[in-house]
C-alpha cells in the first residue's frame, strides 16, 4: 500500500520533468490563470480521465466529477461550478459526459438498498420514470442499460439549461453551448449524442426561463 503511495509522487517528479522539458515556462503559464473553454461535468469513474479522453491540456478544461454525471438542482457543489465556470471563466461549452458500464446508472436499475446513496440514485431512477415507455420497451437488459445511461446525459443536459447562468449568459452572449457525450470504455471513443440546443431551449423557455 505504502509502494502504491510513494510511486505517485515518482510519477509527478516524472510529469514536472517531461512538461519543463517540452516548455520551460509550462507551469509558470499555468500559475498566471486559467481560460478554459470547456466546462466538463463527469462521473467519478476512476476508468474515465477528461482531459485525457478529450485530448487537452491543463488549462483547457474545467472539470466537475460525482457519481453517473448528475447536475442537481440541490447539489450546491455542481451549481457552484456551473456558476463560476459560466460567470467568470466564460466557457463557450457545457459537456456532460456519462459513460457505458456506469456503475451509479447500474445500482439505479437495481431494487437493493444502498445507505446514502439512494437518494442520490433515486435522481437516475426519475430519469427511468421520465422515459419508462422507451426503456420497457427494449428487451435486451444491456442494451436497456445503456440507452438509460445516454437518456440520463440528456437530462442532465436539461438541468444544466434551465440554470439561471446559463440561461442568462445565453441570452446575453450566446454561449455556452450544452452537449451531451457518452464515453465508450470498451474502445475509447467520445460519442457525440447530438443534443439539440436549439430545440431544448426553446422547451427550457417555455417553463423554465429565468432571463428577466
Amino acid at each position: 500500500m505504502q509502494k502504491s503511495y510513494d510511486q505517485v509522487f515518482e510519477n509527478n517528479k516524472k510529469w514536472v520533468s517531461d512538461n519543463l522539458a517540452k516548455d520551460e515556462n509550462f507551469f509558470q503559464h499555468l500559475a498566471k490563470g486559467q481560460s478554459p473553454e470547456f466546462l466538463y461535468i463527469g462521473c467519478a469513474d476512476s476508468r474515465v480521465p477528461a482531459n485525457e479522453i478529450m485530448g487537452l491540456e491543463p488549462g483547457d478544461v474545467f472539470v466537475h466529477r460525482n457519481i453517473a454525471n448528475m447536475v442537481v438542482n440541490t447539489d450546491m457543489n455542481a451549481q457552484s461550478v456551473i456558476q463560476y465556470a459560466v460567470e467568470h471563466l466564460e466557457v463557450k461549452h457545457v459537456v456532460v459526459c456519462g459513460h457505458y458500464n456506469c456503475g451509479g446508472v447500474k445500482a439505479a436499475m437495481g431494487n437493493s438498498s444502498l445507505g446514502l446513496l439512494d437518494g442520490w440514485l433515486r435522481e437516475i431512477r426519475d430519469v427511468y420514470r421520465l422515459h419508462s415507455t422507451t426503456l420497457n420497451a427494449i428487451e435486451d437488459e444491456h442494451e436497456r442499460y445503456n440507452k438509460l445511461i445516454e437518456l440520463n446525459v440528456m437530462e442532465q443536459c436539461f438541468n444544466v439549461m434551465k440554470t439561471e447562468f446559463v440561461q442568462k449568459s445565453y441570452a446575453q452572449k450566446k454561449f455556452p453551448q450544452v452537449h451531451g457525450w457518452v464515453y465508450d470504455l470498451a474502445n475509447g471513443e467520445l460519442i457525440d449524442l447530438n443534443f439539440d440546443f436549439d430545440s431544448a431551449l426553446k422547451k427550457i423557455q417555455e417553463v423554465y426561463d429565468i432571463t428577466k
